[in-house]
């Protein structure tokens, strides 16, 4: 039996990588850290922006990366254990951490700022380009 899959339709052109992606973020469960996803509204004329913003406390500037690979937005966090405390209850553990968010075509980083335990990454949405092509018709007989 064949597995129908919202993108098996026919009129869906070019979508299978859409659909794998879609699959792999299915897949992932992990819920740390936890984050918001906001629509900036831009000024009369400027494109809107989205800020993602993740909650690292504990976690200082060197300890986070925050990079593009592909057409993906990848926050990682390495916290190192310190051997010099001697902790009597430790309840607050140093951990590690990998977060990824898929980025559509033409989605810029503008910046990322660390405040008050809150990563905010800053992306440009531009605005999609209205193309209209005529394509022409040749007639072979």
């Amino acid at each position: 039996m064949t597995r129908m899959t919202p993108f098996s339709s026919p009129l869906l052109l070019g979508f299978d990588t859409m659909e794998k992606t879609l699959e792999r973020l299915a897949k992932s469960g992990d819920s740390y850290p936890p984050y918001n996803i906001e629509r900036l509204r831009g000024a009369e004329g400027k494109a809107d922006r989205l800020r993602i913003t993740l909650a690292v406390a504990g976690f200082s500037e060197n300890d986070l990366e925050v990079a593009t690979e592909e057409n993906q937005l990848v926050v990682r966090g390495r916290q190192t254990d310190d051997t010099e405390r001697e902790f009597l209850h430790r309840g607050i553990a140093a951990r590690q951490f990998q977060r990824s968010f898929v980025l559509a075509d033409g989605m810029r980083v503008i910046g990322a700022e660390l405040k008050n335990g809150l990563l905010a990454i800053d992306l440009e949405r531009p605005e999609p380009e209205r193309l209209v092509r005529k394509i022409n018709i040749s007639v072979k007989d």
